[in-house]
């Protein structure tokens, strides 16, 4: 058995622990509420445009959107995978990377090239380690997530997918559920299906007057409605990883102060047993004398 001492040490170093995973667990559940009101103050507007892209998909058949078109032969797919910047927030990371893992094994034994985009450092890091084809990459977003951070590597994948280098993009991030809840997810982003864009939000027949035509407006709207998609699973991603750390940063003290009742339970008896063999030598002297 350890002695008083050492014991003494290991308290006073778990109580030292226990100080900091509060202090980030209160920092975190802070960090959280700010990113899900960010997370729900960007849907209206993924919302909005995804119904404009809708109408505009519906409204102008004879102009087919490259991005529309969907490829018979896929040869190449890319995966845009968001991470968190940092740690200690449980498994999030682990799980996201684990689903990508898999479905790039998955297209390994289908033959097909695969290039990945990582956002956020632990992605970046991981795809570096496997040794994947990282076609562009962004760390360092920070808090407060902002698009014009996300065009440059968004754009570079859709450079390569016009110029037919990448037949398909997967977007992977973790879906939002509840705090205690997060769901790894991964959607195809391109081609954009039917499916994806659905339905006008009103039936009946739309039409638009374009200015300055209807191939320039179409363009530059599903670059934006891409963008949007992206944008909203980077703020997915954030609200997650806050509310995963605010879970993981309060097991962790509530698994210190269990370690700690326990170490004092033990110098107790350890001072115990001291104290015990003091009085129990100072008795056989006694009685020797």
């Amino acid at each position: 058995m350890a002695g008083s001492k050492e014991i003494r040490a290991k308290i006073k170093s778990v109580e030292n622990t226990r100080k900091i995973t509060r202090a980030m667990e209160m920092v975190a559940a802070s960090k959280m509420r700010k990113a899900q009101e960010r997370m729900r103050a960007a849907r209206p507007y993924a919302e909005k445009i995804r119904q404009v892209a809708a109408h505009l998909a519906h409204a102008n058949p004879e102009y087919k959107h490259p991005l529309l078109a969907k490829r018979e032969d896929v040869k190449n797919v890319a995966v845009i995978v968001v991470t968190s910047d940092k740690g200690l927030c449980g498994g999030l990371n682990t799980n996201i990377l684990r689903l990508v893992v898999n479905r790039m094994k998955e297209w390994e034994g289908e033959g097909k090239g695969i290039s990945v985009c990582p956002i956020g450092n632990k992605g970046f890091g991981f795809m570096g380690r496997i040794g994947a084809e990282i076609k562009s990459h962004l760390v360092g977003l920070g808090d407060t997530p902002h698009v014009d951070k996300l065009i440059g590597a968004v754009k570079i994948m859709l450079d390569a997918y016009a110029a037919g280098e990448i037949d398909a993009i997967y977007l992977s991030y973790n879906g939002f559920i509840n705090t205690m809840r997060q769901e790894p997810r991964m959607e195809q982003i391109l081609p954009l299906s039917e499916e994806q864009l659905g339905e006008p939000s009103a039936p009946g027949h739309w039409d638009y007057i374009y200015e300055p035509d209807a191939k320039e407006v179409v363009d530059e709207l599903l670059v934006r409605y891409i963008e949007s998609l992206v944008y909203q699973a980077v703020t997915e991603n954030m609200a997650s990883e806050q509310s995963a750390r605010m879970v993981a940063m309060k097991a962790a003290s509530d698994n210190a102060k269990t370690v700690i009742s326990d170490l004092k339970l033990v110098y107790n008896k350890a001072r115990q047993a001291a104290i015990t063999k003091e009085i129990s030598e100072i008795v056989g002297g006694a009685a020797a004398v």
